[in-house]
């Protein structure tokens, strides 16, 4: 009798313990899904338009929440639905926000009728001169160009230019895998 209670509270100990690690399973899984859907955003980086900022192969974590008390600012590198494609997701930087002007000239990105180009230090090379280029950022939109001007399929050369503040998914906070660093 002895043995045989000794044989079911050993029983109940292994069922509890299954139970609580499952139960501990659930709960990290429900706290990770609820993270990423409302904190975090994870992506990929399938191509090298962010070159040297984002290295091809890196993922990156986004911070869902950085516009929520401010607007996005010239110079944030987003996560955001490519506006030719929702399906997508693409990583740009943003040149132009609501109200800008933004003319490409000389391979240099002059913006609002300054004589003086944009210092981006950020660039893996100087652009290659191409014909002239010119923009009108709409309200609640951002112009959106890759650190990697001479290979990035960017807002110059999409059907829908700018990215719609409603399409904006995070602000892009850190890289990480290939290239870990802090996103400036």
């Amino acid at each position: 009798m002895k043995a045989s209670r000794m044989k079911a509270s050993r029983m109940e100990a292994i069922v509890k313990n299954i139970v609580d690690t499952v139960g501990g399973l659930c709960l990290g899984a429900v706290v990770s899904v609820f993270i990423l859907t409302t904190i975090v955003a994870n992506a990929g980086i399938p191509t090298g338009s962010m070159e040297n900022t984002i290295k091809v192969g890196d993922r990156v974590f986004g911070n869902r929440l950085a516009y929520l008390i401010s607007e996005p600012k010239r110079g944030d590198v987003i996560l955001f639905r490519f506006p030719d494609d929702k399906s997508l997701l693409y990583t740009k930087r943003i040149i132009g926000v609501p109200n800008d002007v933004i003319d490409i000239r000389d391979g240099k990105i002059y913006l609002n009728n300054s004589d003086t180009p944009v210092y981006e230090p950020y660039l893996k090379e100087p652009m290659i001169d191409n014909p002239d280029m010119h923009f009108e950022v709409p309200d609640n939109s951002y112009f959106c160009m890759g650190d990697n001007r001479n290979n990035s399929a960017d807002s110059r050369y999409w059907n829908n230019k700018f990215v719609s503040i409603d399409d904006i998914i995070a602000k892009v906070e850190v890289s990480y895998f290939t290239n870990p660093r802090i996103i400036k």
